[in-house]
């Protein structure tokens, strides 16, 4: 199952974990679940601190939980980890483990504090590269919080359950079986959706702030460029976005840049953001402008910014840099068969097609 290299470098990760671990899978007949079997067994003999065990009673089969030793699992795989879900699999050990992930005391305080009960699934394709990002979330959610559990779905395993809930973009998410996303999200989007207090919080903080000299709204290039000119000038700078990073998180390879000749969305934002954060820019994250109201009709003489949360924030000078979205053809039932048949990545959505028309 794992080459040689990837055993090597496998080995040097469990060296990491902090406490045993067991994989616990629970298997059929089928010809995916000797494979399975053969990784969960070959995962085990790379470490003293794992054990596998194949009495598992989860009800999707074939798939493998991870837990602590002497603890049920909340962290499933439904399939084969592979591809671009490698990374996952290897973040779930460790972190089951114990080892602290690379996320806020904030947010982590956050995840222990929801209050639900809940069962995530997220369907995914091995060649999906916005699908890691959302099981690496809610596997961390479920580590944190012990009233849910995760599981990541391969929809080349599970081709009757993808037909059933008529699943044709990736990653989708559920909720106790209810529909709550799809496509790339952040941890901290993921939270917020399931923090039901949250826009509360967050509005109250936001209403605190003082008036900025520049506010601009937008976290894509274009905005994150602008706020860095602003701030570097000494001016009070903040940025308003719905998802800093923009379309650029959602794109795989970026080769159009001058002076960087190759680099992955995800990778650029985040050191895009690190830029702009060097320079104490105020980054009002996951936040959604519904109203500007003109200097010219307000009474301090201040750019007044209304965020969907109710919140408002008040500016000397306003940027709009509201960035790019998916091009759409405009054409009757695009809108309405939106990831559930209109898909815009092919790398992540091409596998749920094979072997059907496309236009």
């Amino acid at each position: 199952m794992l080459d040689q290299n990837i055993k090597t470098q496998l080995k040097a990760y469990l060296e990491r974990l902090e406490s045993p671990i067991e994989l616990v899978a629970a298997l059929d007949e089928s010809d995916k679940a000797a494979q399975i079997k053969e990784l969960v067994t070959e995962i085990a003999e790379l470490s003293d601190k794992v054990t596998a065990r194949f009495d598992g009673n989860n009800t999707r089969r074939p798939s493998f939980g991870v837990a602590k030793a002497g603890e049920q699992p909340r962290v499933f795989f439904a399939g084969l980890p592979m591809g671009h879900e490698f990374t996952s699999l290897i973040l779930a050990l460790l972190q089951v483990s114990g080892y602290a992930p690379k996320v806020s005391d904030e947010v982590l305080n956050q995840i222990k504090g929801l209050n639900l009960k809940a069962n995530f699934d997220v369907f995914v394709s091995l060649s999906c590269h916005n699908c890691p990002d959302v099981v690496q979330a809610l596997n961390l959610i479920a580590i944190y919080n012990p009233n849910t559990t995760a599981t990541m779905i391969d929809g080349a395993f599970f081709q009757d359950e993808v037909e059933q809930r008529k699943i044709m973009a990736v990653p989708m998410v559920f909720q106790d079986n209810e529909h709550i996303g799809q496509g790339r999200m952040t941890l901290e989007e993921i939270v917020a959706k399931l923090d039901t207090n949250s826009a509360e919080k967050d509005a109250a903080a936001l209403n605190a702030k003082d008036a900025f000299d520049v506010l601009v709204i937008g976290g894509g290039p274009a905005g994150a460029t602008a706020a860095i000119y602003a701030a570097r000038k000494g001016i009070n700078t903040g940025i308003v976005a719905e998802r800093f990073g923009g379309q650029v998180m959602d794109t795989m390879d970026i080769e159009n840049f001058t002076s960087v000749q190759k680099t992955q969305g995800p990778k650029f934002a985040a050191e895009m953001e690190a830029h702009v954060r060097e320079y104490d820019v105020d980054i009002m994250n996951l936040q959604r402008v519904s109203k500007i109201t003109g200097a010219d009709q307000t009474a301090n003489g201040l750019v007044e910014v209304e965020l969907e949360n109710g919140a408002k924030l008040e500016s000397k000078t306003v940027i709009l840099s509201t960035g790019a979205r998916w091009r759409e053809m405009n054409v009757p039932g695009e809108a309405e068969y939106r990831t559930r048949g209109v898909a815009y990545c092919p790398h992540c959505d091409g596998p749920l097609f094979k072997g059907k028309r496309v236009a």
